[in-house]
């Protein structure tokens, strides 16, 4: 039996006749490399950034509402449940800054050399993450 798929690789070339398409490649044949992975990730915490943002609307809305609703979302941030949410979050947004910082030298022409950019790649991944936990230590030891 033949795979259903390789229907979808005929097309027919400018004289008519009928050719195979080649496969484009996939993620699995490309070897990652930090270049690679900071920009999925940038798209990813973009996404991160978004429901955090949720999370801390909700925040501000019970804040605004009664004393019961913000003690009640207060609860929730405080279990093991909203302090990851809460990381996620803090992470995402400094992954997303420091990437986002990476773009903006990228748009005053600065970063396009081989080792600029695989330098700034592994230099977001750094940043982000000593950033979050440099956060999230000083904010656990002032609380």
């Amino acid at each position: 039996m033949k795979d259903v798929r390789d229907a979808l690789y005929v097309a027919r070339n400018t004289d008519g006749k009928l050719v195979r398409r080649p496969m484009s490649p996939h993620l699995q044949i490309w070897r990652w490399t930090p270049a690679m992975a900071v920009s999925i990730m940038h798209r990813v915490t973009g996404v991160g950034l978004a429901l955090g943002t949720l999370l801390m609307t909700w925040w501000l809305v019970a804040a605004a509402t009664s004393d019961r609703a913000f003690a009640n979302v207060q609860w929730f941030l405080g279990s093991v449940i909203g302090m990851f949410m809460l990381f996620c979050w803090t992470l995402s947004l400094m992954l997303h800054f420091f990437s986002g910082l990476r773009h903006i030298a990228w748009d005053a022409g600065w970063g396009f050399e081989n080792r600029a950019y695989r330098g700034t790649s592994w230099f977001v991944i750094g940043a982000g993450i000593v950033s979050t936990l440099v956060i999230w230590i000083v904010g656990l030891i002032v609380w």
